[in-house]
């Protein structure tokens, strides 16, 4: 059963993990890697990863991308949504901490934010504008 824009808006906004796929070029199949990702219904998602990274290279390269997300109880339901990227800029300590926050339990956040500002080099804050959406709730299946 197809989702209605509430229903799909609602469900990417929730912490899933997401699995990204952008185009990796001729010969290539997308490059397609689990992500954490934050998308608040209505907006704009975005990610954070490595300024040098080849998932930034080719993002950069393809000006789009696509994340898709599911879950297997209590109903199989998925949501996949692609889009042109609409800015890349340095990511921020506050927005690690956010991303961070919506995937650990409160007493890990700030031990792993610490960790990855120090550890993970440059990294890039790039924004997707949700253009095209494919959203199913398969019921028990």
């Amino acid at each position: 059963m197809a989702l209605t824009r509430d229903e799909r808006e609602q469900f990417l906004a929730e912490p899933h993990i997401a699995a990204l796929a952008v185009d990796a070029g001729e010969g290539r199949a997308p490059l397609t890697v689990p992500i954490w990702y934050q998308y608040e219904p209505g907006g704009d998602a975005w990610i954070l990863t490595g300024a040098d990274s080849r998932k930034a290279r080719l993002i950069a390269d393809a000006g789009r991308f696509s994340l898709m997300v599911e879950r297997l109880d209590p109903t199989i339901r998925y949501v996949s949504v692609e889009g042109p990227v609409i800015s890349t800029q340095p990511a921020t300590r506050e927005l690690l901490e956010e991303v961070s926050a919506r995937y650990l339990p409160a007493e890990k956040v700030q031990g792993y934010v610490d960790f990855a500002w120090r550890e993970h080099g440059e990294q890039v804050v790039i924004r997707l504008r949700p253009q095209r959406w494919v959203a199913s709730d398969l019921g028990q299946v």
